[in-house]
């Protein structure tokens, strides 16, 4: 009982001792060792195989191999259903094995990491696995941290340290941990061996943002949030080295909290071939039934005449008994309707369409020598199906790389390039670029193309020198000169790097800073500024500001951020500018670039004094310091001069629109879950063309409680429905029924779009309201989730999975996005920027997202179209081959005796018809790769099921029983009115059998033929290679030698040397042969000129165009045509300026400090001002 239950008590709050592995060991925490595989070796066994008999399939051949043990009633030998049955659980065992093995390697290439570990009095090395609750451990600087520490002390000042939360977040920007203040000097091993804290805290969760805490040391208390934690997955930055007191280990860390389990995951497919499994072992009874009926009939009339030479042996007692036995014998007779062959064949077409995948050139990225991964070979065809996708932003859309790409400077645009013809160029890679030689302090990587901004710096154009200046300074950026002239910036946000990095390389290079001071080399000079006060950015100002003194003694404020912001804040000389600027941003915002407008203040000396009086006054209040704060900032900031405007892009993966617009096309719902702010993901948006200006309304929900997101989603739908705002309960009711209306929500062709923050998913994510969510967003064209944990993301993709009843996809690139990789029916990683978790626990890994649309639309379709031809054809023929014995027992007394020669059911799948169904399956193709890229819409029979789905089956099935009749029936009544060349008549069963046989071996390959639209050499190698094998089977298991051999195995001697020479008998198989196959030839040609499908229109455009010779896809690139502004100002921590100021991030010793790149999201005030002017209906908190 112990072996498989689970621990269940419930952790209430934990308490861990620092330095006593012996007082947190009676708690029984978790180990720092993970597991994400599935097996060990003592569970491989008993779990694989509960796993596999889930398929109904395989259970159904277990009883039928029982039941061909009990001699009574078996027909056929016990071997020809255990052989097959061991070969298919064994070889999906070993698949099955080998997807573990390399999880199981994947973990113990984690667990093995070396982590230095405070044991008796001094570092020891030790493996992850090995690290306890409660140890100290140290780390240095780009170690990744072990497990969730409590950070005691660092190398930096203050006990500050810096950490990347790509893996949890997705942000590589940097964030910021800080010791307590009474353990930040620690620093000593002594001391550390001393320190016997006991923290008690929350029991471990997966809120990757939030931590409760109290450290109970020396007889005093001191209250711990998760800004003195480090989580598992982080990585150390900038910061020398620092220790830290594990709380949470392996799997009860954050991280781990939130991966999820791993998931057993099986196709509709693989769902549907259960239920029909189930209705055939139905018709099987049935036919069991009716034949047994007719043996009790036969045997209680007729039979009982001849019981003189044919007795009934000792158990067979009555005539009712002997149905009974009959009933058994007929069911294992006619079980092969569903041979074991066809799930060995299923897991070889899933094997050969992976490696097709892997072996796709056009999916290789050279650059990180990375070709496409299929991890799994059990959900290709379920690649054909996909209607929802789930997608990472960062690293997945985007590189995650800011590049300053235009400005406007005094009411003149920078940044584009013209031709002679003064016509506008595109710049491309061949686009020759600005020589930055003159200054040796650039950055070699920095590109810029117009080389007119350069002749206006030497120029010493004054405004573009304020501008440069501007950006030189108004910044929380920290420099590192590594060495002379080699300066490394560490940045909040790619953004801020960006900007500085620009002003660097036209000459305005941010050099260093102090907490008083900032020096510039301005065109080769030092110049210091005094730094006098940092007015820092947050989500409502939306913008940043200094107050500085230059060497002249002049003080400026310097300001930028979003521009409608700054507009607001302009002094009135400065109209005339504003209007000029505010076209140039509308020209930067529709290429999708991101915008920030500049301006700038003299301030009197007088005036600044008091307000600077004031301002320290302000920053001592206790009550509402942030309003006083907020007042003052507003007052200083008014009046400002504009300069003009930057323009960043931020770099979306090659092709990223043209795929989404792609995949568009072919009706799959792309969602966005992201980790970032409301503003980045809205810009992603824009770039990526999923939000346009021409889309009717942008609705954003961000309420704080559940009452705000129930309104806001409810009007919004209300909105999108045509209804009003209802006012009496009878209206509600109303509005309710047309909501549930699905008909009439699939008629909205408005196009809409639904933005949503993560503290409102939080509540719309409630039982209550998930229903009207994800309504809502499923009447909406783009869904962007922002500001999402890794569990919201799988909670998201779990709410769809449960009630849409579709094939979800899910896609991202670090650890943050493996939960809703491994919810999804499909979850595809990128090999990206953020390590390898993602690809590690994929089912298809890929380098970009541009591959995605031909994993889907290329390889996902033809393995749909594939496996759906297989299945429809292989129950074809196997009704035919089967239910023969079904007729003939009307004619055998109901004696369960086989028509066909045993070795012939041996034969049939295994030899005869199997690998012409296998290369139909493996190779075979509606259209080519380049069309199916073309014409998306061609993906959406596998979204609607068309291809094989229970009708299908039904019609199938059809055909079989009808070719079963027509190959019994014509030989039969041929045979009863035909004579032999010698005038003697076909009159034994042996010949007949032979006819039957090689009649059904020959339309099977006819059929085959026909349904096979793309030939290749294969194709034609196995059709005409299976003829030739069973003709030479056939006469060698019928000769006079094998007989010789085997008198009791072989008993058909001579019968197709004597029956195959007549030509009678070669007209009837020509006869059954035709009139097999043309009735379903003629209709699938009516059908294919009378009603013709879009693949038949393609296919047919294909075969005119052919011998034009293949034609690339030539997709123009889609560029954003949005008048829309983004309109974001930058995204560091609001209080990194007081932070700067404060001089705690700065070592006494040096200039360089801790900091660096941080993804941006941005504040976007202009959408919500353009939606609250609709007063149609505002989804937008006030």
């Amino acid at each position: 009982m112990a072996f498989w239950r689970r621990n269940t008590f419930v952790e209430k709050e934990r308490h861990v001792k620092a330095n006593a592995r012996d007082y947190n060991d009676k708690f029984s925490y978790a180990d720092n060792r993970i597991k994400t595989s599935k097996y060990n070796i003592f569970t491989f066994l008993p779990i694989n195989l509960f796993e596999q008999f889930q398929r109904v399939a395989n259970a159904y051949f277990s009883v039928l191999f029982i039941l061909q043990v009990i001699p009574e009633i078996s027909s056929l030998s016990w071997f020809t259903t255990i052989v097959p049955l061991v070969l298919v659980l064994a070889i999906t065992a070993i698949k099955d094995a080998t997807d573990d093995y390399f999880r199981h390697k994947s973990d113990q290439q984690v667990n093995n990491r070396q982590s230095q570990v405070l044991i008796r009095g001094s570092l020891q090395n030790e493996k992850w696995m090995n690290v306890r609750v409660g140890d100290i451990i140290k780390l240095e600087n780009n170690q990744f941290v072990a497990a969730d520490i409590l950070l005691l002390c660092s190398s930096e000042p203050y006990g500050l340290c810096y950490i990347e939360t790509a893996e949890l977040d997705g942000e590589t920007n940097l964030k910021v941990r800080q010791a307590l203040s009474v353990t930040s000097d620690l620093g000593d091993i002594s001391k550390l061996m001393d320190f016997d804290g006991e923290v008690i805290c929350e029991p471990p969760n997966n809120k990757l943002d939030k931590f409760t805490g109290t450290l109970y040391w020396r007889d005093n208390k001191y209250p711990l949030d998760n800004e003195k934690m480090l989580l598992r997955g982080c990585v150390l930055r900038n910061t020398e080295w620092c220790f830290g007191m594990v709380i949470f280990a392996g799997l009860q860390t954050k991280l781990m909290q939130n991966c999820g389990r791993t998931k057993f995951k099986r196709t509709s497919i693989d769902k549907l071939m259960n239920t029909l499994v189930l209705w055939i072992f139905a018709l099987l009874i049935c036919m069991g039934v009716i034949l047994a009926i007719g043996n009790t009939i036969w045997e209680s009339r007729v039979g009982r005449n001849f019981q003189v030479f044919l007795p009934w042996s000792e158990y067979q007692t009555s005539a009712v008994f002997s149905g009974f036995l009959t009933f058994w014998s007929y069911i294992i007779i006619l079980n092969t309707v569903v041979p074991i062959s066809l799930y060995v064949s299923v897991e070889v077409l899933r094997l050969g369409h992976s490696y097709f995948i892997n072996w796709d050139r056009k999916m290789y990225y050279s650059q990180r020598d990375t070709a496409a991964e299929a991890r799994t070979t059990t959900l290709n065809e379920e690649l054909g199906q996909v209607e929802f996708i789930f997608s990472d932003k960062t690293g997945t859309l985007t590189q995650n790389i800011m590049v300053f790409s235009k400005c406007s400077i005094n009411g003149q645009t920078y940044g584009d390039v013209y031709d002679e013809f003064d016509q506008k160029v595109e710049i491309t890679e061949k686009t020759a670029c600005v020589d930055f030689s003159f200054n040796p302090l650039c950055d070699r990587k920095f590109k810029f193309y117009d080389g007119s901004l350069i002749e206006a710096i030497k120029l010493e154009d004054p405004a573009v020198q304020e501008f440069f200046r501007l950006l030189a300074l108004c910044h929380t950026v920290m420099p590192e000169e590594k060495s002379e002239g080699h300066l490394v910036y560490q940045a909040q946000s790619p953004d801020e790097g960006a900007l500085v990095t620009a002003a660097r390389n036209f000459g305005f290079v941010f050099r260093a800073r102090t907490p008083e001071t900032i020096t510039l080399c301005e065109m080769g000079q030092a110049v210091t500024y005094q730094l006098l006060a940092i007015l820092d950015f947050n989500n409502v100002r939306k913008r940043m500001s200094v107050i500085v003194r230059n060497p002249q003694g002049l003080i400026k404020l310097y300001s930028k951020g979003a521009d409608t912001i700054i507009f607001d804040r302009l002094d009135p000389c400065s109209g005339d500018l504003m209007y000029t600027t505010s076209e140039h941003l509308n020209e930067f915002a529709g290429e999708g670039l991101r915008t920030l407008a500049l301006a700038y203040k003299d301030l009197d000396e007088h005036y600044f004094e008091v307000w600077m009086k004031k301002l320290l006054f302000a920053s001592t209040v206790i009550e509402n310091r942030e309003d006083h704060l907020a007042v003052l900032y507003e007052e200083i900031e008014q009046g400002l001069k504009l300069l003009g405007a930057t323009a960043i892009e931020d770099k979306l993966q090659e092709g990223v629109p043209e795929t989404i617009a792609c995949l568009g096309l072919a009706d799959i719902k792309i969602w966005v879950l992201t980790g970032d702010k409301l503003e980045t993901a809205m810009n992603i948006g824009y770039s990526c063309n999923m939000l346009r200006d021409d889309m009717n309304e942008v609705f954003v929900i961000s309420g704080h409680t559940l009452l705000e997101v129930q309104q806001q989603l409810r009007s919004a739908k209300e909105h999108i429905l045509g209804l009003s705002r209802v006012s009496s309960a009878g209206d509600v009711e109303k509005t309710d029924m047309f909501a549930e209306d699905s008909v009439f929500e699939e008629t909205i062709i408005a196009e809409y779009a639904l933005v949503i923050n993560g503290h409102s998913l939080a509540h719309a994510l409630e039982p209550q309201l998930e229903h009207t969510l994800l309504d809502l967003a499923c009447l909406c064209k783009t869904v962007i989730c922002c500001r999402v944990t890794p569990m919201q993301k799988a909670q998201v993709v779990e709410l769809v999975k449960r009630h849409k009843r579709a094939v979800t996809l899910a896609i991202g690139d670090g650890a943050n996005d493996v939960s809703m990789i491994k919810t999804a029916h499909i979850g595809v990683g990128i090999s990206g920027q953020e390590g390898m978790q993602a690809a590690l626990a994929s089912d298809y890994s890929f380098a970009q997202f541009r591959y995605l649309q031909r994993l889907l639309l290329v390889h996902g379709r033809w393995s749909y179209f594939r496996m759906c031809n297989f299945l429809c054809y292989f129950f074809y023929k196997n009704f035919a081959f089967t239910l023969v014995h079904f007729w003939y027992g009307f004619f055998c007394g109901f004696s369960a005796q086989t028509v066909y020669d045993q070795w012939f059911i041996t034969l049939f799948n295994i030899v005869y018809t199997s690998l012409p169904v296998l290369a139909m399956g493996l190779f075979d193709q509606d259209v080519n790769d380049q069309n199916s890229l073309r014409y998306p819409s061609l993906y959406k029979p596998g979204q609607q099921n068309l291809l094989f789905n229970k009708r299908q089956f039904f019609m199938c099935t059809l055909q079989g029983m009808g070719t079963s009749f027509l190959l019994f029936f014509i030989p039969y009544g041929a045979f009863s009115v035909t004579v032999k060349e010698d005038g003697s008549n076909f009159s034994d069963q042996q010949a007949f059998a032979v006819t039957i046989a090689t009649s059904l071996v020959i339309v099977a390959s006819v059929q085959i033929g026909l349904e096979t639209h793309y030939w290749t050499a294969v194709n034609h190698l196995f059709i005409w290679g299976s003829l030739t094998v069973y003709f030479a089977i056939l006469f060698a298991m019928q000769s006079n030698g094998m007989f010789g051999i085997f008198p009791s195995n072989f008993p058909f001697i001579g019968t197709a040397r004597n029956c195959l020479s007549e030509k009678s008998v070669w007209l009837v198989i020509l006869l059954t042969t035709v009139v097999c196959v043309v009735p379903g030839l003629a209709v699938s040609f009516l059908r294919v000129d009378l009603f013709p499908t879009l693949t038949d229109k393609v296919r047919h455009l294909q075969q005119t165009t052919k011998r034009q010779g293949p034609q690339e896809q030539n997709l123009r690139r889609v560029r954003r045509t949005s008048s829309r502004r983004s309109a974001y100002a930058f995204s560091h921590q609001q209080g990194y300026g007081e932070l700067i100021t404060s001089g705690k991030n700065m070592r006494t010793s040096t200039v360089s400090s801790a900091r660096s790149p941080q993804r941006t999201p941005h504040s976007s005030n202009w959408i919500e001002n353009m939606l609250k002017r609709k007063n149609e209906v505002s989804c937008i908190s006030v």
